[in-house]
Formats: C-alpha cells, sequence, structure tokens
C-alpha cells in the first residue's frame, strides 16, 4: 500500500458475519486512540445500534497489538502546552463517552486481545461484556508509571471487575500481566494460546449470535440493575419477562422446544 493510501485508510473496518459486526482496528502501528479512531468506532456503534438483526458487536485487531492506548503524540502535547492538556482532556472524555455507548450496546460486545492491550486499549476491552485473550497478550493499566490514572473509565470498571483488591495491584503498581494470569484475576472471561484465538472468539461470537438480540438486551439491562445503587433489579427481571413473552420470536423458541421434548419424551416411553 502506498503511503497516501495507507493515510486515507479508514482506522475501523466493520463486516457482518451471520448476525455477528465484527469491529476491526488497523491504525498501524498500534490502533493507538486519537480522534478518527474514536470517530470510527462511535460509526461502528451507530451501524450495530441501527441494525436489530445485529446481536453480537465483536471487537478486534489487524494488528499484532489490540490497542496499545492514547495516541503518543497526543500525550507528548498534553505535557508541552494548556492547549494541549485541554486537548487531551477532551479526548479522554470523549474515550468516556464512546466507550459507555459500547458498555450499553442493545447487542452483545466481545474484545479480541490477541496482543498488547494497555492503557486505553484495555479500557476498551473493559466496556466489553466478554473478553478473550490470547495467553501472550500484554494487558494492563500502567498509566500510573506516567504520573497519570485510567480516566476513560478504568478505574471505574476495573473495579466493579475485580474489586478494589485487585484493581488497587494493577493500577497503583502499574501492573501489566498476561493472558493467562488475566483470566485467572477475572480480567478475562478466556484465555487461549494466539494460534487458537481467531477460531474461539470467532466460535464465541457466532454461538452467542444465535440467541435473538432483544432477549440479549434484556439480560444486559437486568445484569446492569444488580450492581446500580437505587435499581430494583428484581422488578425489572419481571418487566421484561413481560416484554419477551409478549415477543413473537420467544414464543416461536419455546413452541420448538416444547414440541422437541415432546417428541423426546414420547420415544422414550416404553
Amino acid at each position: 500500500m502506498s503511503t497516501a493510501a495507507a493515510l486515507n485508510a479508514p482506522t475501523v473496518r466493520t463486516e457482518r458475519i451471520g448476525h455477528a459486526l465484527v469491529v476491526t482496528l488497523q491504525r498501524a502501528p498500534v490502533n493507538a486512540i486519537n480522534d478518527e479512531l474514536l470517530a470510527q468506532l462511535d460509526a461502528a456503534l451507530d451501524e450495530a445500534e441501527a441494525d436489530e438483526s445485529i446481536a453480537v458487536l465483536h471487537v478486534r485487531s489487524a494488528l499484532k497489538v489490540f490497542c496499545g492506548g492514547a495516541d503518543l503524540e497526543l500525550i507528548r502535547s498534553s505535557t508541552a502546552t494548556p492547549q494541549g492538556r485541554n486537548r487531551m482532556v477532551a479526548i479522554v472524555q470523549d474515550m468516556q463517552r464512546v466507550f459507555a455507548r459500547l458498555e450499553n450496546a442493545p447487542c452483545v460486545t466481545i474484545a479480541e486481545l490477541g496482543g498488547a492491550a494497555v492503557g486505553g486499549g484495555f479500557e476498551l476491552a473493559l466496556a466489553c461484556d466478554w473478553r478473550i485473550a490470547a495467553h501472550e497478550a500484554r494487558i494492563g493499566l500502567p498509566e500510573a508509571s506516567l504520573g497519570l490514572l485510567a480516566a476513560g473509565g478504568g478505574t471505574q470498571r476495573l473495579t466493579h471487575l475485580v474489586g478494589p483488591g485487585v484493581a488497587r495491584r494493577l493500577i497503583l503498581g502499574a501492573e501489566t500481566v498476561d493472558g493467562r494470569e488475566a483470566e485467572r484475576l477475572g480480567l478475562v472471561q478466556w484465555a487461549v494460546p494466539r494460534a487458537q484465538l481467531t477460531e474461539a472468539a470467532g466460535a464465541l461470537a457466532q454461538r452467542c449470535a444465535a440467541n435473538p438480540r432483544t432477549t440479549l438486551a434484556e439480560n444486559k439491562r437486568c445484569i446492569a440493575l444488580a450492581s446500580a445503587p437505587h435499581g430494583d433489579g428484581y422488578a425489572a427481571e419481571i418487566a421484561a419477562t413481560r416484554r419477551l413473552y409478549e415477543n413473537p420470536e420467544t414464543r416461536r423458541r419455546v413452541s420448538a422446544f416444547l414440541d422437541k421434548s415432546a417428541i423426546h419424551s414420547s420415544k422414550e416411553k416404553p
């Protein structure tokens, strides 16, 4: 690819696979987060939200690194001038906004971490429902080593995910861990050898995408209420159950399940 073509290439590519929208980060060399990448991730979320047949949004990387965090030029300028600092704060605010959209998307979101996912890159992954990592991946929030903090939601989501003890270990110690340790600590739900990652992540996405988007969205909403200080998750479960029983796809699936159970039951009778 020519230099001009590389400069004009999108930093985020989307591809539809069944009922999953695969979102591939491709801003060489490390998918550093800047205005352009955030805008294109925003557009991918628009695409997923607008198409009710999309049940899964699968975020991955075309590069060896999943995402190396904020753009180094932005970080450099943020320490040089007041204008640079203001711009960096604006980028972090935009990260919070986009990652919140990802967290609250009406479909299941999956982060496939094939390489380093550090700083803002891990914050992006933390906003996803599922995370699967390569054993060889490097994962963490090392901002404290630069005199900074993980302000794209990292201090909040990591603490909610694994508790304050592990969050303090990783954030205050600026520690990064490999995929195996990340799974042991609960940072990711699955860890596999890198050679198996693409196939394993795709299989997870397709398995989840076989479920109705409406059902997934209702379940996500109730799970979120479990940690909301003023939410009534039990009432939400009842309200969601009423809505789902009125859904034609739910009725179709329940009817098919009952018919199949009746056939099996009749075959088992002497």
